[in-house]
C-alpha cells in the first residue's frame, strides 16, 4: 500500500494481509499507522477527516476519509481495528464540522468496541489535515512530558487513572472528577484541588504489592543477628511466618510491643519488614490530638490533605507494607476529635478492608498491611483500642545481656559512626561492665550507647591531636576503668541499698514504671501527736510514711507488703535486712496477693545488688521467664501471708506467731 509519502508499506491486520478492497476504492486519500505491542497495522478508510487516537504502548493514527463509500470503510475498520484488550482507553471527541453520518458511525463503533471503563482519549480531530509523523509515546513515564507539551492534561490523567488499576468505585469517582476538571478553567481554585485529588488517587498503590518471603530459617538467622535475647518476641514472628506458609489468606495480626524505652521495639519492627521483604514505614503518634491525622480532612476545607495512613501508603507505593505505629500510648485528645478512636477502624481486622479516608471519600483495603504498634505502658491506651491488638511484652535487659549487646552491636556501630576502627580503639568487657553499673541505670541500652559514643569522641580527639603534633601513638587505645572518670565524669549510679537500711523503719520495695522496673525505698517515722484520752494504744503517736524517690512512679498495690514491713520495723525497733527487696499486695487479713511485671521488678533488684527477693507465692510461675543467671544469683522467697514476709525480711525471723497466740488467749479470757 502506498502512503502519502509514496512509500510501499506492508498492510497487516492481526497477522493477516488486508483484502483487495483497499486497492479498489478508487481515490486513495490517506493511510493509518498504528504500533501496538510491536506490530504495525495499516488501514485505508475513505473520508475527508483526520483523527489521531492514543492507545496502549504508543499509537499514532491519521485517518483520511473520502465522501464516497464511507459505510464500507467503517465496517472494515471495525473488523481490523485494534482489539479491546490491546487498548487501555479511547474516548471519542468530535470537534466542529464533523458530518453527522460519520459521527453516527463512530459513535456506534466506540460503544460496541470500547466500553466506558476502557475507552482511551482522542487527541485531536481535524478536518482536511495531513498526517503528521510526530509520535505520541504513551507509556506511563513519558505521558507526563508529552501531555504537558501537547497541552492535554485531561488525556494524560485519564490514561493514568485507568493504568492505576483501582477498584470500580474509585474509578467511577475519578472519571467523574475528570469530567468536572475538563470543564474548569485552570485559574479556578477548585481546579488545583481537583487535580491534586486525582494525582493522589493515581499514585496510591491500589494493586501494587510485594511478594512475602516465608523462609523461617532465614528469618530466624536475621532476627538472631540483629537482636540479642528477646526470645518471646522472635518466637511470635516465626509463628506468623509458619502459619502464612500453611494459609495464604491469613489476616495479618495487629501486634503491640510494650516495654521500656531503649529495648529495641522499633528496630524489631524494621527487622520484621526485612524478614518478610516488605516495605517499612514508621508513623510517630506521640502528641497527635487530631483525628484528621488518621482519617484525613474532608476536601471541603481549605488546605485539606489525607491522613497519615494514606500518605504512608503513597510513600511506600505498595499496599502490603509493614506500618509501625510508634508511641501509641501517647496519643492525645482535643476538641478536634480522638485519634485513638479513629485508630479503631484501622486496627480492626474485621473493618480495615474498607477503610475510608475523609479526603479520598472512597474505601481503601488495609487488610494486607501488617500493623505493629509500640508503647511503654498499656495504662494510657483506651480499652477498646487495646482489645484490638495482641500485646507482646518486651522486658528490659540483664547486665549480661547488655554486655553482649554492647560487644555485638553498640561498640561496632559507634566505632563506625565516629570514623574509628577496632585497630584504633578497644573497650574491654570490664570497662563496659563498669559503664553499665556505674553510669547507667536503665532497662534499655540508650544511655549505654550514648556513653560508649562519648568514649569514642574522646579517643577521636586524642588521635586528631596526636596527628597534628606528628608523634607516634600506640594502637589500639585501650580504655580502662580508671579512664572513665576523666571521660564520663563522676559516677552517679552508686549502690546505696546497704547505706540506706541502717535505721529501723526503712524497707526496700520493687515497682514498675513505663521506664522498666525500679527499686523504691519506703521510710516511716513516729512523732508525738494529739492526746484525746481514748483507749487507743496508738494515742499520742503520729506516723509519717515517706517515699523519698519522688521521681519514681508509685505503684500502690505492689508496695503493700513493703509498707507493712516498714511499719513493723519501726514499731519493733529492728532493722530490715539490707539485701532484701519485696513486692506484693496485702489484705487487711494479712494475705499476700499477686502482682504483675515480676520480671522487670526482679531485674531492677538484680541491678541494685539485692540478694533476696520476696514475692507472692502465686507469682512463682513468673520466675520461669527470668534468665538462668538471674535465678542463680538471687534467693527467691515466696509468701502466702504476712508472717512469711516478715520472717524472710528480718534476720532471725519475726516473732509474729507468738504474738498471735497471746492475742488469741487475751480474747478468750
Amino acid at each position: 500500500m502506498d502512503g502519502p509519502a509514496g512509500k510501499k508499506r506492508k498492510t497487516v491486520a492481526h497477522g493477516r494481509h488486508l483484502p483487495e478492497w483497499e486497492r479498489q476504492t478508487g481515490e486513495y486519500a490517506g493511510w493509518i499507522k498504528a504500533s501496538l505491542k510491536g506490530q504495525r497495522y495499516s488501514f485505508c478508510v475513505p473520508c475527508g477527516m483526520s483523527i489521531e487516537v492514543s492507545a496502549s504502548g504508543f499509537c499514532d493514527l491519521s485517518k483520511h476519509f473520502e465522501t464516497k463509500g464511507h459505510q464500507d470503510a467503517v465496517s472494515r475498520m471495525k473488523s481490523y481495528a485494534v482489539t479491546k484488550a490491546e487498548v487501555l482507553f479511547c474516548q471519542f471527541v468530535a470537534e466542529h464540522n464533523l458530518p453527522a453520518t460519520i459521527a453516527d458511525h463512530f459513535s456506534e463503533l466506540t460503544k460496541e468496541m470500547f466500553p466506558d471503563s476502557e475507552i482511551a482519549s482522542v487527541l485531536s480531530v481535524r478536518k482536511g489535515a495531513g498526517f503528521s509523523d510526530q509520535h505520541f509515546n504513551l507509556n506511563k513515564e513519558e505521558a507526563d512530558e508529552d501531555g504537558d507539551e501537547d497541552g492535554d492534561d485531561t488525556a494524560s490523567l485519564r490514561w493514568k487513572v485507568h493504568a492505576a488499576k483501582m477498584p470500580d468505585e474509585a474509578l467511577r469517582v475519578c472519571l467523574k472528577e475528570l469530567k468536572r476538571l475538563k470543564k474548569m478553567s485552570q485559574s479556578m481554585p477548585e481546579y488545583a484541588r481537583t487535580r491534586n485529588y486525582l494525582d493522589l488517587m493515581i499514585e496510591l498503590p491500589w494493586s501494587n504489592n510485594t511478594k512475602d518471603s516465608l523462609d523461617i530459617q532465614a528469618a530466624r538467622t536475621l532476627l538472631d543477628n540483629d537482636h540479642y535475647a528477646m526470645e518471646k518476641l522472635k518466637r511470635r514472628v516465626l509463628e506468623y511466618l509458619a502459619v502464612r506458609q500453611l494459609k495464604d489468606s491469613l489476616k495479618d495480626p495487629i501486634l503491640c510491643f510494650v516495654g521500656p524505652p531503649g529495648v529495641g521495639k522499633t528496630s524489631v519492627g524494621r527487622s520484621i519488614a526485612k524478614c518478610l521483604r516488605r516495605e517499612f514505614h514508621c508513623i510517630a503518634l506521640a502528641g497527635v490530638c487530631d483525628q484528621s491525622d488518621i482519617r484525613g480532612h474532608r476536601r471541603t476545607y481549605v488546605g485539606s490533605m489525607p491522613g497519615r495512613i494514606i500518605n504512608g501508603l503513597k510513600t511506600v507505593a505498595v499496599n502490603n507494607p509493614v506500618f509501625l505505629l510508634d508511641e501509641v500510648d501517647k496519643l492525645g485528645m482535643s476538641w478536634q476529635g480522638d485519634p485513638a478512636a479513629a485508630l479503631l477502624e484501622v486496627l480492626d481486622p474485621e473493618q480495615n478492608h474498607s477503610f475510608t479516608d475523609h479526603y479520598l471519600n472512597v474505601t481503601f483495603d488495609l487488610s494486607q498491611v501488617l500493623f505493629i504498634a509500640t508503647a511503654n505502658t498499656t495504662a494510657t491506651i483506651p480499652t477498646a483500642l487495646l482489645d484490638r491488638m495482641e500485646v507482646v511484652w518486651v522486658p528490659g535487659y540483664t547486665q549480661e545481656e547488655k554486655l553482649e549487646i554492647s560487644n555485638r552491636h553498640l561498640i561496632p556501630h559507634q566505632l563506625e559512626h565516629h570514623g574509628l576502627s577496632p585497630q584504633q580503639l578497644r573497650i574491654p568487657p570490664k570497662t563496659t561492665n563498669d559503664i553499665i553499673n556505674r553510669y547507667t541505670r536503665e532497662a534499655g541500652v540508650r544511655s549505654l550507647e550514648r556513653n560508649i559514643g562519648a568514649v569514642c569522641r574522646a579517643v577521636a580527639v586524642k588521635i586528631a591531636e596526636v596527628k597534628a603534633a606528628s608523634p607516634k601513638l600506640a594502637m589500639p587505645i585501650v580504655i580502662k576503668n580508671r579512664d572513665l572518670k576523666d571521660i564520663l565524669g563522676i559516677p552517679f549510679c552508686d549502690r546505696e541499698v546497704s547505706e540506706r537500711l541502717t535505721l529501723p523503719g526503712v524497707a526496700l520495695g520493687l515497682v514498675w514504671t513505663y521506664l522498666g522496673g525500679e527499686i523504691l525505698f519506703v521510710e516511716a517515722s513516729r512523732t508525738e501527736g494529739e492526746v484525746t484520752g481514748g483507749s487507743d494504744p496508738m494515742e499520742g503517736t503520729d506516723i509519717h510514711l515517706h517515699f523519698p524517690t519522688g521521681a519514681v512512679t508509685k505503684n500502690g498495690p505492689s508496695a503493700g507488703v513493703t509498707i507493712v514491713t516498714c511499719l513493723a520495723s519501726l514499731f519493733s525497733g529492728r532493722l530490715v535486712r539490707s539485701d532484701v527487696a519485696m513486692t506484693g499486695e496485702i489484705t487487711l487479713r494479712g494475705s499476700v496477693l499477686p502482682v504483675g511485671c515480676i520480671k522487670d521488678k526482679v531485674l531492677a533488684a538484680h541491678r541494685a545488688g539485692v540478694k533476696r527477693v520476696i514475692l507472692p507465692r502465686r507469682n512463682e510461675k513468673d520466675l520461669d521467664e527470668l534468665p538462668l543467671k538471674v535465678r542463680y544469683d538471687l534467693d527467691f522467697v515466696t509468701a502466702d501471708d504476712l508472717d512469711q514476709v516478715l520472717n524472710a525480711a528480718f534476720d532471725g525471723g519475726f516473732p509474729g506467731k507468738e504474738k498471735k497466740q497471746e492475742a488469741k488467749q487475751q480474747i478468750k479470757q
